[in-house]
């Protein structure tokens, strides 16, 4: 499984856990068909630092709250956040990354949640 592919199953989890109103660990035993060591360093990531993610991000958000994100977008910010949280990976990887499953998978043609998602990420990064 490629970085890509951890971090959309990692998204996929998020979604699934904030959707259903159920726990990241319910969420990842309901989705997950197959152990990915990668995927599972990405949820870690987010459940244990959850509170301070959504702190950050809400502070980062112009006008706009938590509460209101499209859940797809929401878990994609969560895990980019938590990734430039960590440190480990550049935060341009990280936004470009986050922008890229955003096209895929928010993204309805109009290009207004890669816009939003890439301003919001790069307040992130700047908070950071």
């Amino acid at each position: 499984m490629t970085r890509r592919d951890a971090r959309v199953l990692c998204m996929k989890v998020l979604y699934n856990a904030d959707l259903n109103e159920i726990s990241i660990e319910e969420s990842k035993n309901n989705i997950v068909e197959e152990e990915d060591e990668l995927a599972f360093s990405f949820l870690e990531l987010v459940e244990n630092n959850l509170e301070k993610i959504d702190e950050i991000i809400e502070k980062s958000l112009e006008n706009y709250s938590l509460s209101r994100l499209n859940k797809v977008d929401k878990a994609i910010i969560r895990l980019a956040t938590a990734e430039m949280l960590d440190g480990k990976t550049p935060k341009k990887v990280i936004i470009n990354e986050a922008l890229e499953i955003t096209k895929e998978y928010s993204d309805q043609g109009d290009h207004k949640a890669t816009s939003f998602n890439n301003r919001l990420l790069e307040n992130i990064s700047k908070n950071l």
